[in-house]
Order: C-alpha cells, then structure tokens, then sequence
C-alpha cells in the first residue's frame, strides 16, 4: 500500500524548531560554563578560607605558649575546635615538628602522626594541597609556626571535597532552575513569535514561498495592465513593466520608492493616484496615452497604501473616434439622400409639367455645385485621408447650417506627407479641432440657423460675411505639415487659454471635453505643437504644426498610391 505523502513543515515551523534547538544548546552551555566555573571558583573560595584559618592559628600567640607547655593538647584542642566550628572547615590541625598531632577533631587520632606532606611546611613554606587523609579527600593548607624565627610546629587546616562538592551541587541547582526558566521563556517567546509568522505565511514552507515569489514575478511581467502599489507614504512600493510603459517611465529608471509626486505625471492623473477615496475606470491622459485608471486603497486599521491598475485605452479612443466620424458620415449621407430624393421630384416634376429646359438647367447646377466642392478639395489636397475627412466634415457642417470653408492657400501635395506621420493622427488632429469649431459656430448668435438664413449647401471655398462659417487651411511645404481651424464662434477668453486641452475641460456639461486633450496628445506623439488664438472672425483658431521627416519615402509612397488612383 502507497503510504500518504506528508507536506513538508511550514517555514513558522521550521524555525521554531531550530531557535528552540539553538536556545537549549546555549542554555545547556552556559550550564555547563557555569558549572566549571562554579567548581573551580569553590575550589578557590575553599583553599582561600582554609588558607586563612591556618595563618590565623599559627600567628596566635596563645598557641606558641601551649606549644611550650607539657601538655599542649590540653590547651590546643579546645582552640583547635573553636576556630573549625566558628571557620566552617573540616579540620584544624596542630601538630609538632615530627607530624606527631596535638589536635584533631576525632580525639582518638591525637598522638598519632600526621598524613600528608610537610616538607615545604618545614622549610618555612606555607603551601595547598588535596590529599587524602583520615576524613577522605580534603583541600588543606599547611603552615609553619614560628617562635623566635624558629619553627616548633605546623599547622594544616581544611575541607573536604565532598563539603566543596556539596556546595556546588546547590549552586547547580539553583543554576538548573534559571536555565529551566530561561528555556522555557525562550520557547514561549519563540512560539509567539513563529505563530505570528505562522499567520503571515499562511503555514507556506520555504519552497511554497519560493515557488510563490517566482509566480509572483512571472505574472507582473506577463500581464498586460499596469499594475502599482503604493505604501502608506505614497510611495511606490511595486511597480510592472506595463505600468512603467503606460506611465512613460524609461525602463532603467528606478521607481520603487520614489513618490508619484517625483515622477513628474499630469496633475489630474498624480491627483487620482493619490487620491484616499477609490477611483473607477478614470480617464486620464498623459504626454502619448490614454490610459484608464483605477484605484483602490489597502485599508487594515490605518492606511496602509493603494493598489492602482492601469489600462491602455489609447487605440479603444482613437477607435472610438473613427466610430464617431463614421457616424456622422452616415447622417450627413442620409441627410444628402433625402436632399437629392427631393430634388430628383423636383426635376422630374418640371418634366412633366413640359418645363424641360428649366429641369436641365435647375439639375445642372447641382451637379456643377458638387463637382465643384469635389474639385477644390481634390486639387488643394491630394492627401487621400485628408480630402476623404474634409468632404465627410462638410456635409456635417452643412446639416448644422454651418458653411466649411478650405482656405486659398491651402496646398498639401500627393506623396508631401511622409509614412512617419500616421493617418490616424491627422484624423484625430483635424478632426476635432473641425467638430469643436463646428460646435463653436453653431452655436454663435449670429448663426445662420437663428437669423432665419436658409441653410447653406456644403461649400469649401468663400461664402457670405456673417454667416456661421469654419475656415480650415491644409499646407505642407519642406519642413512641416501647418493644420489650421478657425470658426466664427464665440471664441475662448484669455483665461481659459491655458486649460482648454486639459481633460474634461469643456463647454457643452459633463462628460465632453477630450477632444482638444486628444490633439494635444497626438501633435505631441508627432513632435509638433498646438497654438490657439483668436481667429480673423473673432472666434478661436488653432493651430497645429507637424515637423515633416523623411520626404524620399514619402514621394515614393505617393507615387505609388496615384498610380493606384490612376
């Protein structure tokens, strides 16, 4: 039968059991040190204390004079026995120079001789040793006693080791006690401190938590969305490499623990990131994107940062723009329809009525009205896209009662326009600027529609002073591509100049306003600029300026693409 694999033990778990392996061995150590120590330091304390006692005694003056009594045990003994008790030593020995003993504290040994060494003692040395004797092995000291400067007996005091050792196993027993209590507060201490480990690894072992950082990294760098995580101090705590692209951030720049205020991002967009309340699904530009942003804060007690996605929603606009255009388009179309339906009753209708010659007439100005408007956009601009958009605009501008004029000097030759500078660009760019100033003249009050002027047909070239009216110059020459839209509008006070290509800066209410952010955005994707000031018919005039690269591929593209047209 397979035996059940077992999960390795967690990384909590795995520490603990080796700080309390670490914190046993270090107490067992000290124990240990301390012990040798301990016995080493009673061996001395004890020599010290027997060393002592027997100076004392040989010094005593009493004991010199019972030395030259006849009986001096008589006197000794007694002595002898007073200064052990008092002294807590094992024995006090007085004996003659012939080791022959006047004291002992079994008196039967008295008159008996001495064992040990005495050698050095009879020398006039004072000298410690362990030997064994009657009492077994003792720590003793033994010292001569002078009378005169001459030596007429000795002296050895001492302690047996079994007294020293005694001591030493209490010492030991109290040391035990406070390594118990140092190992057992270690581990407590230990075990709280891998339990909160514990919860902040959720149990994972070391290779589960490998294992986990290398998917972690793995998926910042596989994910598409700009991911960023700032700390309770607003700085960057994590940052991907889609984050660090959308935030036009250079790959070898060091962001983490820098603060959103340092990365030099849009206002609006450095607002929502740090702002304390969640963001959803913000746009925000900035200098080459749109990127929508959402914010969410790390909230456990007290602040403790924010968690941003962000998302590339550049193409989704530009597209969304396109869609825009096409849009009108089709309504301007659909308005031309209904148009040329009744026209075509109306020449139809003089037909039947015999009136022949006033059918021709009436349906060859119309044709000579279009031809024209097709012939003054194809031979000012032969950009395909540009005179495509162009007449697409005017027939919008004409469903408003707004007349779209292409000024004389404009000329953008086929092929002037290098590959460099993409189509959608100046879609974007001309565009926008055509619909805001469309916007603008519409609304004037001097429009054609509110003066009860009859609708103009789409034109693109001169028409009547007063009437709403959008003039737009095309120009390319050797250095640059010049885009102008000018309108007959109110205009844009000088107080607004500087926020009108702010996002969400708009005059026509909430949820406009990324028009003039977008042309901004695109002449900067381009290395050109945008300028506004008032227009000659007193309303705004922009204008954009496009640095032209390249012009050999550019001509050979537009050789191409007229050979195409031919």
């Amino acid at each position: 039968m397979r035996l059940p694999r077992t999960r390795p033990r967690s990384l909590a778990g795995q520490l603990f059991a080796m700080q309390v392996v670490l914190i046993a061995a270090v107490v067992a150590g000290c124990a240990v040190f301390a012990y040798v120590s301990g016995s080493a330091q009673a061996e001395e304390t004890a020599a010290r204390q027997v060393r002592v006692a027997a100076l004392a005694v040989a010094d005593s003056p009493s004991v010199r004079e019972a030395i030259r009594t006849p009986d001096p045990s008589a006197v000794l003994q007694p002595y002898a026995e007073r200064v052990r008790e008092d002294t807590g030593i094992a024995f006090v020995t007085i004996m003659d120079t012939e080791r022959v003993r006047w004291t002992h504290p079994d008196t039967s040994q008295i008159g008996d001789t001495f064992l040990g060494n005495t050698a050095k003692a009879l020398r006039g040395q004072t000298f410690t040793e362990t030997y064994t004797g009657t009492l077994g092995p003792s720590i003793r000291v033994v010292t001569p006693i002078r009378d005169n400067g001459r030596i007429v007996g000795l002296v050895s005091a001492g302690i047996t080791v079994d007294r020293v050792s005694s001591q030493v196993r209490e010492q030991l027993g109290a040391l035990a006690l406070a390594a118990g209590g140092a190992l057992a507060l270690g581990g407590i201490g230990t075990y709280v401190i891998n339990a909160r480990l514990r919860r902040h690894t959720h149990g994972m072992n070391a290779a589960e938590l490998s294992r986990l950082h290398d998917y972690h990294q793995a998926t910042l760098h596989a994910v598409r969305e700009g991911l960023l995580m700032l700390d309770g101090r607003r700085r960057i705590a994590l940052i991907n490499d889609a984050g660090r692209e959308l935030l036009g951030l250079a790959p070898d720049t060091e962001a983490v623990g820098r603060t959103v205020d340092e990365l030099a991002l849009p206002a609006p967009l450095t607002g929502a990131l740090l702002a304390s309340e969640p963001r959803v699904d913000e746009l925000h530009l900035t200098a080459d994107r749109v990127i929508v942003v959402n914010t969410r804060p790390v909230v456990g007690g007290e602040r403790r940062g924010t968690v941003v996605t962000l998302r590339d929603h550049t193409e989704l606009q530009a597209l969304t723009g396109e869609l825009d255009s096409e849009r009108g388009f089709t309504q301007a179309l659909r308005s031309q329809a209904h148009e040329a339906a009744n026209r075509l009753h109306t020449v139809v209708s003089l037909i039947e009525l015999g009136r022949v010659e006033e059918a021709v007439d009436f349906a060859t100005a119309e044709l000579e009205l279009a031809q024209v408007l097709t012939d003054r956009v194809v031979g000012a601009v032969e950009e395909p896209v540009l005179a495509a958009l162009l007449l697409g605009k005017a027939a919008q501008a004409n469903e408003r009662g707004v007349e779209l004029v292409l000024a004389e000097d404009s000329l953008i030759d086929d092929g002037a326009l290098p590959p460099s500078l993409a189509q959608r660009d100046m879609v974007t760019i001309l565009g926008n600027l055509i619909d805001n100033a469309v916007d603008a003249a519409s609304e004037a009050p001097e429009d054609a529609e509110e003066s009860g002027a009859a609708v103009p047909s789409p034109r693109l070239a001169g028409g009547p002073a007063g009437r709403a009216r959008v003039t737009v110059t095309a120009l390319a020459d050797e250095r640059e591509l010049l885009l102008r839209v000018a309108d007959t509008g109110a205009g844009i006070g000088p107080e607004a100049a500087d926020e009108v290509f702010r996002r969400g800066w708009s005059t026509h209410g909430a949820g406009r306003g990324l028009g003039l952010a977008l042309v901004r955005q695109a002449a900067h994707r381009n290395g050109g600029t945008v300028e506004l000031d008032a227009g000659p018919d007193g309303g705004a005039r922009f204008t954009v300026r496009l640095p032209l690269g390249d012009r050999t591929a550019g001509s050979a593209a537009g050789a191409r693409a007229k050979e195409v047209t031919a």
